[in-house]
C-alpha cells in the first residue's frame, strides 16, 4: 500500500478540476516559450532526432556493449497484453521477476521483485527523472493508471546495473522512455472490459508534425474494477499530454500526465483458514455496530492525485556531442480513509467523555507533497570512445497530519483538527561519469563512478527525530569481449549504497546497506537464436531485509541483517522455430541467503532470505499463422518461499505455475480506420488457485489470494 506515515493523499472534484488547469496553463506555457526560441530552426533530419529522442535515457540505459544483464520491451510488445492491468503485471514475463496484486486481478495496487527484492530496491526513472517515492521508496503505480498507453519502451536491467538518478537499485533499475513524436496525425479508441466487472477506455491524438517542428499529443484514460477481492473496487483516471519540438540539432519536450485514484482497501490478507473456506473475504471496514451486527465501512478507501511535469531539451552540438538537461516537479496530495472501532481517545488528542476513554471514529491519515528538481547529462562519443557525466538533484517534501471526520464521541474535538502533524524533507543529489573503451577490437573496458549525497529529515512519534546524512561512492567496472559475431562474454562488478527509508526508522536504530555485485553472462545471438545467460553473486553488508510483518499502515517492516547474499544463475532465449512459430524462455535458479542471521538475540545460523523463490522460470510460445493474427501462451512458474527469515514452516508460500492466453487480430480497412485491432487475454486459463503474496502476524501467515481464470477483452480503433 501507499505508506502515508500517518499521511496519504488528496480527491476531489473540484480539486481535480482546479489541478487539470493549472497543468494546462503550465503546460501551454512552456510549450508556448519553445515555440518563441526555436521558430528559427531547420529543417529536421530524422536520423538526428530519432538519437535525440534515445538522449532521454541514454544517461541510464545500456546496450549489448555494455557489461550488464537487461532485458528490454517495446511499444510492440507491451500492446498486446495492455488491457488495464499495471506495469508490474505487464513485465510479469522478464527473467527473475515475481509480481502480485493485493485485490488479485492486476488492477489497483500491485507489486513487483527482481531476485527477490522488493519494489522499494527498485530504482524506477520516467525519462531518466526519479519515480520511487522519496521517503518510501516505493513504486505506486496505482497512482499512474493506464501509463502502459504511453510507454514507448522500458529497459530492465537486473543487478545494481548502471548508475542512475534517484534511489540506489538493489535488485534491479527500471527506466522508462515515454512516447515518441508522430511524423503524421494520429488518433486512436480503445476499450477494454472483462472480469470482475473491468473497464478501460483510452482515447489517444497526435498532432503529427506542424510545419515539420512541432507536435502536441495526449491520452486520456479511465480504469474501472471490483477486484477479484471482495470490495476490492478501483477508480483509477489518467491522463497524459506532450508537446515536442523538433528541429535539426535540438529535441525539446513538455510532458504533463498523471492521475487519481480511488480504491477500496485490501491490504489485510487472509488467514490459512479463511483461505481455504472463503479465499476473497476482506476484513478492510469491518467493525461491530451498536446493535451487534458485523458491518462494513463503505469509504475504507485510499486516495490519491499526482500530477507530474517534465520539461526536457535535447541537444546534438555535433557529431561526437550532445546533451540533454531536465526540469522536473510532482504535487501528490491525499488520503486514506479508515473506520475505527473502539479507539483509544488520548491517541487522537480526545479529552475522556466521563469514564468513556474510547470511542468508534473514522479518521483520514493524510499526505501533501511537493518533488522536484533537475537531470543533466552531456555525452561524447567517438570510434573506441564513449563517455557520458550526468546527474541530478532533487528534493523531497512531505507534511503528514491525520484527522478525525467522525467520532461517536467527539469530546472537545472540532472539525478540521489534526491529532498529528509532521514535516519530512529529503535531498538527493549525485554526479556521475560512466566510459566505454574499445581496447581491441574484441575486447572493450566499462567504467562508471558515482558519488551520491542524501540528506533526510524527519520528526514523528514513530521515527523519532531523523537528521542524517549519507555520502554514498558507488564504483562500477567491467569487460565485454566479442569472441565473434556471435558471441559475447562480459564481466562487471558494481558497488551500491543505500539509505533506509521512512518505515525503516520506526524500527529503532538502523543502518545503511552496502552491496558489491558481480556479474558473468555470454550473449549469443544469430538470426534464429538468441541467448543471454548469466552467473550473479550479490554479496550484502547490513541489508534491510523483509521480516515478513506489516506496521499499523500496511508498510512491510525491515530489519538489517549483518551479511547475506544472493547467488544466481540467469537464462533468457528467443528461437524462432519458422516464422510463424516463436519461443521465449528464460528461468532463474538461485540461492539467497542470511548469514549467522541473529534475530532478538537469537542465532538462527544461515537461513533463506524471505520472499526469496530459488526457482523463477517463464515462456511466452508465440504462434502467427497470418501476419494479422498473434496467439500467445504465457506461462510462469515461481518456485516456494518464506515469508520470513527463520523458516518457519508456517511462513511458507507453496509454489504455483500459472498461464495466460493472449490473442490479437487486426483488420486494416481501406477507409475510415487505419486499423481495427481485437486483443484477448485469458489469465489463469488452467484455473489455479494459487498465493503470490502473504505477510506474518506474529507466527501466523496472512495471504492474498490471486484470482482464477479471468479474462479482459478489447477494441482499439486507429485512425
Amino acid at each position: 500500500m501507499k505508506t502515508f506515515f500517518k499521511g496519504t493523499e488528496v480527491l476531489s472534484c473540484k480539486g481535480t478540476k482546479v489541478q487539470y488547469t493549472r497543468t494546462k496553463i503550465i503546460f501551454f506555457t512552456l510549450f508556448s516559450l519553445f515555440y518563441s526560441l526555436f521558430s528559427f530552426a531547420q529543417e529536421q533530419d530524422s536520423t538526428k532526432v530519432n538519437q535525440l529522442d534515445n538522449v532521454l535515457v541514454s544517461a541510464v540505459r545500456v546496450t549489448s556493449k555494455t557489461p550488464v544483464t537487461f532485458s528490454n520491451m517495446d511499444k510492440k510488445e507491451i500492446k498486446y497484453r495492455n488491457l488495464g492491468q499495471d506495469i508490474p503485471v505487464l513485465m510479469n514475463y522478464l527473467p527473475s521477476v515475481v509480481t502480485t496484486s493485493d485485490a488479485g486481478g492486476g488492477i489497483g495496487y500491485t507489486g513487483i521483485r527482481v531476485r527477490g527484492s522488493d519494489a522499494t530496491r527498485v530504482n524506477v526513472t520516467i525519462n531518466g527523472i526519479p519515480y520511487n517515492d522519496a521517503e518510501s521508496q516505493g513504486t505506486f503505480w496505482v497512482n499512474m493508471p493506464d501509463f502502459a498507453s504511453s510507454v514507448e519502451s522500458l529497459q530492465l536491467q537486473r543487478g545494481v546495473g548502471t548508475s542512475t538518478n534517484g534511489s540506489g537499485a538493489f535488485g534491479a533499475s527500471l527506466n522508462m522512455l515515454t512516447d515518441s513524436y508522430a511524423s503524421k496525425p494520429t488518433g486512436e479508441v480503445s476499450g477494454s472490459f472483462g472480469s470482475f466487472n473491468s473497464q478501460k477506455e483510452t482515447v489517444k491524438f497526435s498532432t503529427g508534425l506542424l510545419n515539420d517542428h512541432f507536435e502536441l499529443a495526449g491520452r486520456l484514460s479511465t480504469i474501472k474494477s471490483d477486484g477479484y477481492v471482495d470490495r476490492a473496487s478501483s477508480d483509477l483516471k489518467s491522463y497524459f499530454l506532450q508537446g515536442t519540438y523538433v528541429g535539426k540539432t535540438t529535441l525539446i519536450k513538455a510532458l504533463v500526465f498523471g492521475g487519481t485514484e480511488k480504491t477500496y482497501q485490501s491490504w489485510n490478507g487472509i488467514d490459512a483458514e479463511t483461505l481455504n473456506s472463503d479465499r476473497t473475504f476482506n476484513s478492510a471496514g469491518m467493525y461491530t455496530d451498536e446493535a451487534g451486527n458485523v458491518r462494513f465501512y463503505d469509504n475504507e478507501t485510499d486516495n490519491y492525485q499526482q500530477d507530474h511535469y517534465q520539461l526536457h531539451w535535447s541537444e546534438s552540438w555535433s557529431d561526437k556531442w550532445s546533451s540533454n538537461l531536465a526540469f522536473h516537479y510532482t504535487k501528490g496530495k491525499g488520503y486514506y480513509e479508515n473506520y475505527k472501532e473502539d479507539a483509544d481517545m488520548a491517541d487522537y488528542n480526545l479529552n475522556p467523555v466521563g469514564a468513556i476513554t474510547t470511542t468508534d471514529l473514522v479518521r483520514q491519515k493524510w499526505l501533501d507533497n511537493d518533488f522536484y528538481g533537475t537531470t543533466f547529462s552531456l555525452k561524447y562519443k567517438e570510434e573506441k570512445l564513449d563517455v557520458i557525466f550526468g546527474g541530478g538533484w532533487n528534493k523531497y517534501e512531505g507534511d503528514h497530519y491525520g484527522k478525525v471526520i467522525w467520532a461517536r464521541y467527539a469530546s472537545q474535538s472540532e472539525l478540521g483538527d489534526h491529532y498529528y502533524d509532521d514535516f519530512s524533507t529529503k535531498t538527493d543529489g549525485n554526479i556521475f561519469a560512466k566510459a566505454n573503451y574499445q581496447l581491441t577490437q574484441k575486447l572493450s573496458f566499462y567504467g562508471d563512478l558515482q558519488y551520491r549525497r542524501v540528506e533526510y529529515k524527519a520528526n514523528s512519534p514513530e521515527t523519532g527525530l531523523v537528521d542524517d546524512t549519507f555520502n554514498f561512492v558507488n564504483p562500477k567496472a567491467g569487460l565485454n569481449f566479442e569472441i565473434n559475431q556471435k558471441n559475447t562474454l562480459y564481466f562487471s562488478y558494481a558497488r551500491a549504497n543505500r539509505e533506509p527509508n521512512r518505515t525503516d526508522y520506526e524500527g529503532g536504530n538502523v543502518k545503511p546497506e552496502k552491496l558489491n555485485d558481480f556479474e558473468l553472462g555470454w550473449r549469443f545471438n544469430s538470426e534464429k537464436f538468441q541467448l543471454n545467460s548469466n552467473f550473479y553473486y550479490m554479496g550484502y553488508k547490513d541489508q534491510l531485509i523483509l521480516t515478513g510483518r506489516l506496521d499499523d499502515v500496511g508498510a512491510p517492516i525491515r530489519s538489517n541483517t549483518d551479511k547475506s547474499y544472493r547467488l544466481g544463475f540467469e537464462v533468457d532465449a528467443t528461437i524462432s522455430l519458422s516464422e510463424k512459430f516463436i519461443l521465449r524462455p528464460n528461468f532463474t535458479l538461485s540461492s539467497n541467503k542470511n548469514v549467522d542471521l541473529a534475530v532478538e538475540g537469537q542465532n538462527y545460523g544461515t537461513t533463506k532470505i524471505a520472499y526469496s523463490p530459488e526457482v523463477i522460470a517463464g515462456n511466452i510460445i508465440v504462434y502467427s499463422p497470418i501476419k494479422s493474427l498473434h496467439i500467445s501462451l504465457l506461462q510462469k512458474y515461481v518456485g516456494e518461499q518464506y515469508m520470513n527469515n527463520i523458516e518457519l514452516p508456517e511462513a511458507k508460500l507453496a509454489d504455483y505455475f500459472v498461464n495466460d492466453l493472449n490473442v490479437s487480430f487486426e483488420i486494416k480497412p481501406k477507409s475510415i480506420f487505419k486499423s481495427i485491432m481485437i486483443t484477448g487475454l485469458v489469465n489463469n486459463i488452467l484455473d489455479k488457485k494459487y498465493v503470490s503474496n502473504g505477510a506474518m502476524w506474529d507466527i501466523y501467515p496472512y495471504y492474498y489470494p490471486q484470482a482464477g481464470i479471468n479474462f479482459l477483452a478489447r477494441l482499439t480503433l486507429k485512425f
